[in-house]
């Protein structure tokens, strides 16, 4: 009776586990709910970046039409990058949720500044570059649109160039009883094509990316075999350099138009030829 006592417990025991995995059921659910299981953050699973830099070297790469968000505290700097080609127009929107307004003793100004590959700050075409935040406002709302970027320029201007560009967040004129307080930002970068109207004769060698330098150095030298890093980020369809736009299909249109021009004009001025009764030679 006993060994069929422990049969009988055994055989009970194994059909409660294999049926319900025969049925598609989980067999143990309360130990899976058990153990926590760690969420995967956005650099994971390919999402926006949460984090920002604190300078140029440490900026955080992002790509255009990508939100990316940060918390920090006033009188921080935020520093973010992003990739723009030739024949683009940027535009660097940026939000600042402020803190309570029982925290703060003042009004507040913030500022987004852009730098391109050589960080010289680039000014705004237009967009709300400053803005100064009520006592008691939840959020303060920035804007950048930069001049078209173009394919070449001469050393002496100060025009966008193909590279990477950097984004600066702070706030400026604060007191000492209002630094450090805790904000969180979004910042966005978003590109409208210009087009052939923008296009010139000439294009840069390598785009302003941090490292190209001193890559392009170590491989002529070809003495060591590290080189700098590069930015990881570029346009979706690589660097273009200037060598494309719409307009060459326009310069090719009007080749046509014009050598259909001149078959029109040569067809209606000719003439009959010459009158039947004047004879040859006459």
């Amino acid at each position: 009776m006993r060994i069929r006592r422990v049969l009988t417990t055994t055989a009970f025991m194994l059909g409660a586990t294999v049926a319900p995995v025969l049925l598609g059921v989980p067999a143990a659910p309360a130990v899976a709910d058990s153990s926590p299981s760690a969420s995967a953050s956005p650099s994971d699973d390919g999402g926006a970046p949460t984090e920002a830099g604190t300078s140029f070297r440490t900026a955080t790469e992002i790509e255009q039409g990508q939100e990316a968000t940060a918390s920090g505290s006033t009188g921080d700097y935020l520093y973010w990058s992003f990739p723009a080609d030739a024949g683009q127009r940027p535009t660097v929107k940026a939000t600042v949720k402020l803190p309570e307004a029982s925290t703060r003793n003042a009004a507040e100004t913030w500022q987004i500044d852009v730098y391109d590959g050589l960080r010289r700050r680039q000014a705004c075409q237009y967009g709300a570059q400053t803005r100064t935040a009520a006592r008691d406002a939840a959020s303060v709302d920035l804007s950048c649109t930069l001049r078209t970027v173009r394919a070449w320029s001469d050393t002496w201007a100060n025009d966008p160039l193909p590279g990477t560009y950097y984004i600066r967040l702070t706030a400026t004129g604060l007191g000492a009883s209002e630094l450090g307080l805790p904000v969180s930002t979004e910042v966005k970068v978003d590109s409208k094509d210009i087009g052939g109207s923008a296009a010139v004769d000439g294009a840069l060698a390598e785009p302003l990316v941090p490292g190209i330098a001193t890559s392009a150095e170590k491989s002529d030298a070809d003495s060591d075999s590290s080189t700098a890093a590069l930015s990881s980020l570029e346009p979706d369809d690589g660097w273009t350099s200037g060598w494309w736009s719409d307009r060459w299909v326009w310069t090719a249109i009007g080749g046509i138009l014009a050598a259909l021009a001149g078959i029109g004009g040569y067809a209606l001025t000719r003439g009959a030829g010459r009158p039947s009764r004047v004879p040859p030679g006459a």
